[in-house]
């Protein structure tokens, strides 16, 4: 087979091999398997240091083809909170010591792109966190400030800023992050965005901010790197955006030309961030990290926000089947891969790459294992006693656990 989006290595019958070499728009990567974006938590002065680094040379020395670097914000504002890394030019020699030392492993390496929107806080950052309506934001204690026209056009050209820093700082491709209720999937959400002027309204009108970052980002970046976008298939929250309005999104984005693959995700970080993870619920973990009175509203409330649905594999595969049905853009499949098996049914069922996360915090070196034995399982229970890890640098607990 010739080489084309997302095609190169073969295994039988026509389905790739998902650890062969493959290509991503410009982008020739090792094999099919990307390091998901999560964020790192070790950027106290929101600039790239030496933890960082390490990070993302565990599961590049481990075999991934690409690792993300989660949540490069294109602004301050945009940083969900002050210890982010957003991308400007004092951030640059960091991010090149960063796309440095990840190339010298042989893989490749993407700067996540964003704005926090609704979910930024506004205390920590010290500005007030745009969203696609004004009101009580129950994250930072404080008001979002609803967007204007000119808020709209400023974060659209930050994106293209960005993207053109990334590129400069070596990175070999950029994700726009268009999910999770961040500010443009708050503005796709009818949920958070009921407005009436040209942003709000149809769906066409909803989709102008996440269909402008990404005309903008091709329109600054042309095929120089590779471009993808972190889609939601849904919120996951009753009035959020549904599978059936992200289709058409995505076939926007696809008809649009502007990127070069799709991560299919859902949930949100601000009603409903357990849609995306599944499996176990860590309140009381969460609840740790806070002063006292908030450690126990959370406790005491906590499951209202951290609902717990049940972990199976590949758990976003029924809702993606219909991306993959649709569309002839690659796709990237996200959720509950974490074996040789997945990742082959993954290929078999059409989609160019996969991605893993919490698998790779407790074994980043989990690909050159299966690589080695496909029999291989991972380690990980999907306990999710990762995600309260951010405040300090985020680890799977349970090797620390073992360590002592």
């Amino acid at each position: 087979m010739a080489d084309g989006p997302g095609t190169t290595g073969e295994a039988s019958h026509g389905v790739p091999d998902v650890l062969a070499p493959a290509r991503l728009g410009p982008l020739r990567l090792r094999n099919r398997v990307i390091k998901a974006a999560t964020f790192e938590g070790v950027t106290p002065e929101a600039q790239v240091t030496k933890e960082l680094i390490d990070y993302h040379l565990r599961p590049a020395e481990g075999g991934v083809a690409m690792t993300t670097v989660a949540y490069c914000a294109v602004s301050a504002e945009g940083r969900t909170e002050r210890r982010q890394v957003w991308m400007r030019p004092e951030a640059l020699p960091g991010l090149r010591g960063l796309t440095d030392a990840v190339h010298a492993t042989g893989a490749a390496v993407c700067a996540q792109l964003g704005h926090a929107g609704p979910v930024a806080d506004g205390r920590s950052n010290g500005a007030p966190a745009l969203a696609p309506m004004g009101g009580f934001n129950p994250l930072s204690m404080r008001r979002n400030k609803a967007a204007t026209a000119d808020d709209i056009a400023r974060v659209i050209q930050a994106h293209a800023d960005a993207a053109l820093l990334a590129a400069e700082a070596g990175f070999d491709a950029v994700e726009l992050h268009l999910g999770h209720n961040y500010l443009a999937s708050a503005f796709l959400s009818p949920r958070l965005n009921r407005r009436t002027d040209a942003y709000g309204g149809s769906l066409r009108a909803r989709a102008t901010v996440a269909l402008g970052i990404a005309r903008a980002v091709r329109d600054a970046l042309g095929d120089r790197i590779a471009i993808t976008a972190k889609l939601n298939m849904k919120d996951g929250v009753p009035g959020g955006l549904t599978l059936d309005e992200s289709l058409q999104v995505a076939l926007w984005l696809e008809s649009d030309g502007t990127v070069d693959a799709l991560e299919l995700t859902a949930g949100s970080s601000l009603l409903n961030p357990m849609y995306l993870f599944r499996g176990d619920a860590p309140v009381t973990e969460f609840a740790a990290n806070f002063p006292l009175p908030q450690r126990l509203a959370i406790r005491a409330l906590g499951r209202n926000f951290f609902r717990t649905y049940p972990y199976q594999p590949l758990y976003l595969l029924d809702a993606a089947r219909e991306f993959r049905a649709a569309l002839r853009l690659p796709l990237i499949l996200l959720g509950g891969i974490t074996d040789r098996e997945g990742m082959d049914r993954a290929m078999a069922e059409g989609f160019e790459f996969v991605a893993m996360a919490r698998a790779l915090l407790r074994e980043p070196d989990l690909l050159h294992r299966i690589e080695r034995d496909t029999a291989t399982r991972s380690q990980c229970i999907h306990c999710n006693r990762c995600m309260p890890t951010i405040y300090s640098g985020t680890r799977c607990p349970l090797i620390d656990e073992q360590a002592h």
